[in-house]
């Protein structure tokens, strides 16, 4: 461990070293020399008057703003004598179950690339160019044959690999006596208890007002959402996103959502952002990539036969071909457990100087990603802004939802979780599914792996996100997966058989996210 003291200099010196690099850095130099024309900086207090300055000119803020985002995206710093990969994922197993995975992952796109022969990455002719630049906002009207095609792997594929992960340390003959976890998930991991979560979710307690509850004893809905709307707008006014962050815990008024929640990730789409984005577009028009076939397909499959997300399609196709083309991207790797595929240039196999990132952002899409992005377009309607956002939501937190890690925000956490709640908290009915070979877990992986987007109503599902940006943390999806399955416990409790306890889960559509999450955490008797 680190200690406290060396731990936040190396924390700042980390901080300095990565906002040195940014365009904040530059726009702040550059205020600087500015204000030394003015005429209330004096050189015998130089240092302290630009201080002022920076600080009167709203410059302080965004510094505030940035070192926050910073401090809320990467880990605490390991200790220095610590290897690399340890800043990636401490426990050796869950690196070396994270490496398979991956192989497998790229076994299947291979094999799918040599099967149909078409190459990983080729450059459009001209007149292809034009033609995709020509219908850029209307490419859902674009039919390509995709019937060869296959999504790489669906969560289905992704649960198995999880339910067969051990911790070698455990003898085979003494599996978790731990806490004699009777669910899908073996591996000795800490989560939390109903107590600790009470704590960490204080702020959606039955006496607190929130927005997503019709109805309270202590407060009138109209007058807790009058003066939270007026809170929201101080908050936005102060461009404080820490400020940002703790209001939303208790849930987003429609009209100040996209606006608080590009203050939290620290998104201002400034002209150099939107250019950067032009430039990825760019690079979609004139090089087609294997994984432009496997996003066409995921949002065939998923967002354009959802009710809610089909008329997105088009937005969805422009946000996740950029996506692949980033490059920036690639940095989240170094606090993710995964490790971006390489390609090598053909004839040249193996030899590092002509490898290449592939896809070149290091994330190959797999069956239902595109619905990370279709709720973010009710909110932006500016394609880089609404790119922006989905990229800053991905390296904060979507890609626990797919990778192998010992994270509590982890995917492997939160099944842990989600099992450990139910079984604890309606062990009868934990009991019964298991018994009729219905494990909860099989019904609920594919709601947590895709943050529940496309199964709740699109208001429930952005007041539930309202709650993952506020807390930074994913631990809500397994808590509200297992409130739903105590909300159904009755009809589950009558069900003989997998397919009828799907059938009974089948449509979530109608639940109110708040109210099942405020019964299940405080008024379950622990």
């Amino acid at each position: 461990m680190v200690d406290p003291e060396s731990g936040l200099s190396l924390t700042i010196a980390r901080i300095v070293q990565r906002l040195q690099g940014s365009s904040l850095h530059s726009q702040l130099e550059r205020q600087a020399r500015v204000s030394l024309h003015k005429p209330e900086i004096k050189l015998e207090s130089l240092k302290e008057d630009i201080k002022d300055f920076l600080k009167t000119s709203g410059w302080e803020k965004k510094l505030q703003n940035a070192v926050y985002s910073e401090l809320n995206v990467f880990p605490s710093p390991c200790h220095p004598a610590a290897p690399p990969e340890h800043m990636k994922e401490p426990l050796a197993y869950m690196r070396k179950a994270q490496g398979s995975w991956e192989k497998r992952i790229l076994k299947s796109l291979n094999s799918m690339c040599t099967e149909l022969g078409v190459p990983l990455a080729q450059k459009r002719p001209v007149s292809e160019q034009k033609e995709l630049l020509n219908k850029w906002n209307e490419m859902g009207t674009d039919e390509p044959d995709l019937s060869l095609f296959r999504p790489v792997y669906a969560p289905k594929d992704f649960l198995e690999v999880l339910m067969n992960l051990r911790n070698p340390n455990y003898e085979n003959g003494e599996q978790p006596s731990f806490r004699n976890h009777l669910g899908l998930i073996q591996v000795p991991l800490k989560v939390k208890d109903i107590p600790e979560l009470k704590e960490d979710f204080s702020e959606l307690d039955l006496n607190t007002g929130q927005l997503g509850i019709d109805d309270s004893a202590q407060v009138p809905p109209e007058f807790f959402e009058n003066e939270h709307v007026r809170i929201g707008q101080k908050v936005l006014a102060e461009q404080d996103s820490a400020a940002a962050q703790q209001y939303v815990r208790q849930g987003c008024p429609t009209a100040l959502r996209a606006d608080l929640w590009a203050l939290i990730l620290n998104i201002s789409n400034q002209p150099e952002d939107i250019l950067y984005y032009e430039q990825l577009k760019s690079n979609v028009i004139q090089h087609d990539l294997l994984v432009d076939s496997l996003i066409y397909k995921d949002v065939k499959l998923t967002a354009s036969n959802d009710d809610y997300y089909f008329v997105f399609e088009d937005y969805l196709y422009q946000v996740l071909l950029c996506f692949s083309r980033d490059t920036s991207v690639l940095e989240h790797f170094t606090y993710s457990s995964a490790t971006p595929p390489k390609s090598y240039i053909r004839g040249k196999l193996g030899i590092e100087d002509y490898a290449v990132f592939y896809p070149p952002n290091g994330v190959i899409p797999f069956h239902g990603f595109s619905m990370y992005v279709a709720p973010l377009c009710f909110l932006y309607h500016e394609p880089s802004k609404l790119y922006q956002i989905f990229r800053e939501m991905y390296v904060r937190f979507f890609f626990r939802l797919h990778s192998i890690s010992s994270h509590p925000s982890g995917i492997v956490s939160l099944c842990l979780l989600f099992e450990t709640l139910l079984q604890t908290h309606l062990p009868q009915l934990f009991y019964h599914l298991r018994e009729i070979g219905a494990q909860p877990l099989r019904i609920s992986f594919k709601w947590m792996v895709r943050a529940f987007s496309g199964y709740l109503a699109t208001d429930q599902l952005l007041l539930l996100w309202d709650r993952i940006l506020g807390y930074n943390s994913l631990e809500i999806l397994a808590v509200l997966a297992a409130a739903v399955f105590a909300f159904r416990a009755v009809n589950l409790m009558e069900v003989t058989s997998l397919a009828a306890a799907e059938a009974v889960l089948a449509d979530l559509s109608t639940l109110k996210v708040m109210p099942l999450l405020q019964i299940f955490l405080f008024a379950t008797v622990t």
